[in-house]
């Protein structure tokens, strides 16, 4: 519980990266592996759009 009422609440990651996972039943596991997955598609998409806005960038500064 946060100590004052405008303080966000942390929530516990669903996955940490290197925990054990030998306590885990194979359906926790995949909903991890569901949830890494689409984390990984998200990444991949902010990076596409990093890309993008990088090569109208440098495109504008070009100019031949």
């Amino acid at each position: 519980m946060a100590l004052f009422d405008d303080e966000p609440v942390k929530k516990k990651p669903v996955h940490e990266i290197g925990q054990d996972l030998s306590l885990l039943s194979v359906g926790e596991l995949d909903e991890r592996i569901a949830a890494l997955r689409a984390e990984i598609v998200r990444l991949e998409a902010e990076l596409t759009a990093k890309g993008s806005t990088k090569s109208a960038a440098e495109a504008l500064f070009k100019r031949g």
